[in-house]
């Protein structure tokens, strides 16, 4: 198995060496940066199995980094687990549906940190062929069609851009029109159960992607809440 490739992005000295120690340790080869400008040079031009990625950075911020990343040719697939001082869940969701797959909040032990890095190297990417093969077929229901082969959206024949996570849902839902989503179930597919977010990460969630494939936003007649339960996509 070829080595893997972290890259990690703290303006913070001695928790990059640190992390980079014990990535190391781990086997894994890693590049560094201090802020968020040199980061996207580096993002740009070469290929990474994870990167570690801080959100307060000097000159870019690591949230408009992340959202770099999932545009970038080479790294638009690549695990992210973000690096964040803040506490409040309000920064946290918003680096999530930026698109990172995982958080830690500072200070935070090592032996957290290489757990959540040993499991996101574990998932497979959407590169690879497992993930192909589950999201192969083109999908079209109620003026929305889904290439998830090509990560594509169009909502009443226009493209429709969604982070990671919002493409995650609305595949999920309009693949299965009518059936019933709690919020436990859509936490669990979307974020997987070792990521530590919370119900209220989806009511976020679902509210950023009507606002992309709604006409009113507030009156949705595609995603649709079914009270005290969760969501679901339209069948009628």
């Amino acid at each position: 198995m070829a080595t893997a490739h972290a890259l990690i992005v703290e303006d913070e000295p001695h928790i990059r060496e640190l992390l980079a120690l014990h990535l190391g340790l781990e086997g894994v080869t890693v590049s560094e940066c201090a802020d968020g400008a040199e980061a996207l040079e580096v993002i740009g031009a070469s290929r990474f199995d994870l990167v570690v990625l801080d959100l307060m950075l000097p000159r870019i911020d690591g949230l408009t980094v992340c959202a770099a990343i999932r545009r970038s040719a080479h790294n638009a697939d690549t695990p992210v687990l973000i690096l964040t001082a803040r506490r409040e869940e309000s920064d946290t969701v918003l680096g999530l549906e930026t698109g990172a797959d995982d958080y830690l909040t500072k200070p935070f032990g090592v032996r957290e940190f290489i757990a959540r890095v040993r499991a996101l190297l574990r998932r497979p990417r959407r590169g690879t062929a497992e993930a192909t093969l589950t999201q192969a077929l083109v999908v079209e229901v109620a003026g929305i069609r889904i290439d998830p082969a090509r990560r594509l959206v169009q909502v009443d024949g226009h493209a429709v851009d969604l982070t990671p996570h919002e493409f995650e849902a609305l595949t999920l839902l309009v693949s299965r029109p009518g059936i019933v989503f709690s919020r436990e179930a859509l936490l669990t597919r979307i974020w997987s159960s070792d990521t530590h977010v919370t119900e209220r990460s989806v009511d976020t969630l679902i509210k950023r992607l009507r606002q992309k494939v709604e006409t009113e936003s507030e009156v949705p007649t595609r995603i649709l809440t079914v009270w005290g339960t969760g969501y679901k996509f339209t069948d009628g």
